[in-house]
This record gives structure tokens, C-alpha cells and sequence, in this order.
């Protein structure tokens, strides 16, 4: 990959010389770079499978003692599957992603490989693929590893002992944040040109912000999370990770779908189109106020900075913006009882549960304290939720929030605190992107600039059911004018 000198090109108020954690540069030539440009270029018979996925397992291996996003590398059975998709494109074959390489988290079953979540210990291999991995095969991509996530992907960091810290490309020293810190650092720092994650409050679009992507939570159900029927108590979803909103877009085509025994299945949503698609004039509603925690939450002054340009920019691109505020109400008293049961469910399938963080083992235990009646009163109560919080969307179109209320953390800032102090800064740090797992609607982080350190932060954009189109078509616009894309960090492959 070719490189023009470094220089600032983003929004925001970061600079950098490319030489230290807050340098940046920008693509301008070499190989094809975006999970589409790449899917192109094998069509056209431009470049290799097995060049591209060669090149994505060097930067890996290249990466993996500083950024560290891998948990296992599929480098032998990669390279297999790489030579067989030329093979494919050679006699004519095409399919959407055929010879692409990605990711995925270490939370979805790849055959052959074990599903660890974050966890110590020894797991098996699994004999199935999960169908959202049997959807991305069926499309041609190959899986080159799974990435690294916090255990049971509790908190909005990447680092415990089973496999060390992962690392902000922009940043060594800051997280990328969590749980899908490994799928978001992978493809920041260029060793994969798309990566699944997975979003359970926030978790694919915490490290979005953090690591300068767009990140997609999509509608409950739009991507199967089998072999479970849902996940975290349907509060979990599966969601893409990119630089761009065309290639986060063309993920999610190919991740959507059901397995017969989803238990949401949502009517099915083009999001390539709507990347393409203007979206109109729209009523955008700029809201500060986070759900009721009863715990502090203050706003940092360069993340408001921040989320109050893209507001600007959604106003000078033709839309109406103005502060109001969704009505909450105690919506945090259905997430707990769902969080706590889900961490219980799957702590039950860790072989030694001895090797669990203390704080996870206190989660098992709060989850069977709510478990029963307060669990189901909790599941039971999400449809009065969505009545009041949907409330918006009769005035508006769009909610525009901070997607963190903070910069990135240091690394070891929240792994090593107890678990007490570790919910209050991981609320205090990210109150704004829970609620819609709750909810279950689909919400879009993206880039909105840099702290005065280079630290990437971001915006969230949030509609009610079944809202993705709408969404993705209003980042897409955003991206044409910002250009957020072509800004990358200097640790970059």
C-alpha cells in the first residue's frame, strides 16, 4: 500500500505528524483496500484471492504483538480456501464476496475452531458454523480468524488474561473499546476490510467511535444469531464493522437472513441500495440526556464539540435539526434482568468456570437473583418502551446522540477495577447506546472527528423498527462530505 505524505484530512480537532499516536495518513494507490473495492477487483480479474488473503494474514501476523485483535488465526485453512476461489473466479464463478477476506468475533462458531468469548481455558472445536457464518461462505468470503473480545463481552474494553490487551491502532496505549474491540482494531488498522461484531449495549457501536468506523447495530432478528435462538435474552445482535458506510452496508446484505428457528425474524431491508439513495429532507432530533442510571454521567466537552459539528453539517446538508429529548423513562430496569440472565447462559457452556473474572461470576449470580418473574415482568414490559420512546419518531425522523461520552480510555483503565466501580465508569462512559438493545431497533455509529489527543470519537445516528434504509442513506451523505473514510491511523498496514 502506497502512502502520500501525512496529513490531517478528517474533521474534528485532531492533528498529527504520522509519527506518533496521533499521526494519520491517507490511501492513494496499491492494492484494493474496501471489503467492495476488493470484491470488485477479484470480478475484474485485477488482483488474487490468494494475494489479498496472503496479505491480510502478513499484516496480522505483523500486528498481532502490538494491536493484538486476532483469538485465532485461520492461516492454513485461509489459504486453502483463497486457492479455491481462484479457481472459481478463473472458470467464471461470481458471488458477492467471493475470495474477500473478513473476520469475525470470537462469540460466532466457526467449524473447526472453538468459541472462547474472551474466556480462559480450553474449549472444543465446533463442528457447525454458525448461520450467519454459513451466510458470509455462501457469499464467497473467507474467514481469516476471529477476533478478540472481553469475557462474555460484558464491558466496552478489549483486554483480559486469556489473550492479553488489544490495542487502538490509533492509539496503542487507548482501547478500541469493547466488547467487539478485536473486530473494530482489526479493521482500523487494515488487516481485514470488514469484521463482524456483536452488540449488546453498545458493543459494536462503542468501538466504532473509538476506532473511527462506521458501525452497525441492525434490528433485532436482521441477522441470525443461531445456533441461539437470540442472544443475551434478545437484547444481543449481530452487526458490521467498516470504514465506509458502502462497505458496512454490503456486510449486512450478506450477514441478513434467518435460520428457521430465529425467534425474530424482520421483514428483509436492502442496505446497499439505501447507501446509495438520498434520504431526503429529514427531521433530526439532537439529544443529550442519557437514560436514567442514578449514576453520574457527565458529557466530555470534545465529544459534545464533536456531535454538535455533525449536527451543523446535517443542517448545511438541508435537514432540520434541533435539541429534543426521547422519553426514557426506566427503561434501564428491563436491561439489567436480560444482561445478567444472558451472561448466566452462556457462563454455563465455559468448561472451567473457576477461570471466570470474579466480576462475571458476580453477574451469574445477579442474573439468578432477577431471573423468574423479574425477567419476564422485564421482557414483558419492552413493548410499553417502544410505545414511549417511539414517541419521537412522530415529530422526527432521526436521533443524533453521542456514541460515548468519552474519548477512549487507557488501556487498564476499567479492566482492573472491581465490579462495582467497573459499572459505574463503563455507564459513565457509554450511557447512550444501551437503550436500543433494549428496544431492539437499529442505530448507526459514526465518525465524528478527533479529541485535541487524535483520539477518534463518534455520533450516533438512531431510528425506530425496521429503520437501517433510512439510517444508512443519511451516514452515506455525511460520509460524501465529510470524507471520513480517507483518513486512517499511522499504525495502519
Amino acid at each position: 500500500m502506497s502512502v502520500d505524505e501525512t496529513r490531517d484530512t478528517g474533521t474534528g480537532t485532531g492533528t498529527g505528524n504520522g509519527s506518533g499516536p496521533s499521526g494519520h495518513t491517507r490511501t492513494t494507490a496499491g492494492a484494493p483496500e474496501g471489503l467492495a473495492e476488493q470484491a470488485r477487483a477479484l470480478a475484474e480479474g485485477r488482483v488474487t484471492s490468494a494475494a489479498l488473503v496472503r496479505r491480510s494474514l502478513e499484516r496480522i501476523g505483523a500486528t498481532q504483538g502490538t494491536v493484538n485483535a486476532f483469538r485465532r488465526v485461520r492461516a492454513e485453512a485461509a489459504m486453502a480456501e483463497a486457492a479455491e476461489a481462484d479457481r472459481r473466479l478463473a472458470a467464471g464463478e461470481r458471488l458477492p464476496l467471493l475470495g474477500v477476506p473478513v473476520a469475525v468475533k470470537d462469540d460466532t462458531d466457526v467449524a473447526g475452531e472453538p468459541t472462547a468469548f474472551g474466556c480462559a481455558g480450553k474449549f472444543p472445536p465446533k463442528e457447525h458454523d454458525a448461520e450467519v457464518v454459513r451466510r458470509l461462505r455462501a457469499a464467497g468470503a473467507i474467514i481469516v480468524g476471529k477476533t478478540n473480545a472481553c469475557e462474555l463481552g460484558q464491558w466496552p474494553f478489549t483486554e483480559g488474561p486469556a489473550f492479553g490487551d488489544t490495542r487502538n491502532p490509533w492509539n496503542l496505549d487507548h482501547t478500541p473499546g469493547g466488547s467487539s474491540g478485536g473486530s473494530a482494531a482489526a479493521v482500523a488498522a487494515g488487516l481485514v476490510p470488514a469484521a463482524l461484531g456483536t452488540d449488546g449495549a453498545g458493543s459494536v457501536r462503542i468501538p466504532a467511535a473509538w476506532s473511527h468506523l462506521v458501525g452497525i447495530k441492525p434490528q433485532r432478528g436482521r441477522i441470525s444469531t443461531w445456533p441461539d435462538a437470540e442472544s443475551f435474552q434478545g437484547i444481543t445482535g449481530i452487526g458490521p464493522l467498516a470504514r465506509t458506510v458502502e462497505d458496512a452496508a454490503l456486510l449486512l446484505d450478506i450477514a441478513s437472513g434467518n435460520h428457521e428457528g430465529d425467534l425474530h425474524r424482520p421483514p428483509t431491508i436492502a442496505a446497499g441500495d439505501a447507501a446509495g439513495r438520498d434520504p431526503g429532507r429529514l427531521r433530526i432530533a439532537l439529544s443529550w440526556k442519557p437514560a436514567i442510571t442514578f449514576t453520574r454521567k457527565p458529557l466530555h466537552p470534545e465529544v459534545r464539540a464533536a456531535v454538535t459539528e455533525t449536527a451543523r453539517t446535517l443542517a448545511r446538508l438541508g435537514h432540520f435539526v434541533e435539541e429534543a429529548e426521547p422519553d426514557y423513562g426506566l427503561v434501564g430496569l428491563a436491561f439489567l434482568p436480560r444482561a445478567t440472565a444472558g451472561v448466566g447462559e452462556w457462563a454455563a457452556r465455559v468448561p472451567d468456570r473457576t477461570l471466570l473474572d470474579p466480576r462475571t461470576r458476580g453477574s451469574v449470580r445477579m442474573g439468578r437473583i432477577l431471573g423468574g418473574p423479574v425477567l419476564r415482568r422485564a421482557r414483558a414490559a419492552e413493548e410499553r418502551q417502544q410505545r414511549r420512546i417511539g414517541a419521537l419518531f412522530g415529530p422526527y425522523d432521526v436521533l443524533l446522540t453521542p456514541t460515548t461520552a468519552t474519548p477512549p480510555p487507557r488501556i487498564g483503565t476499567l479492566a482492573k477495577l472491581n465490579g462495582w466501580r467497573t459499572d459505574q465508569a463503563m455507564i459513565a462512559a457509554c450511557p447512550y447506546a444501551w437503550p436500543w438493545n433494549v428496544l431492539g431497533w437499529p442505530g448507526v455509529s459514526i465518525p465524528a472527528g478527533f479529541s485535541a489527543d487524535g483520539l477518534p470519537l463518534g455520533a450516533q445516528l438512531l431510528g425506530p423498527a425496521h429503520g437501517e434504509p433510512r439510517l444508512i442513506s443519511l451516514a452515506a451523505q455525511l460520509q460524501d462530505d465529510l470524507r471520513w473514510h480517507e483518513r486512517r491511523p499511522a499504525t495502519a498496514a
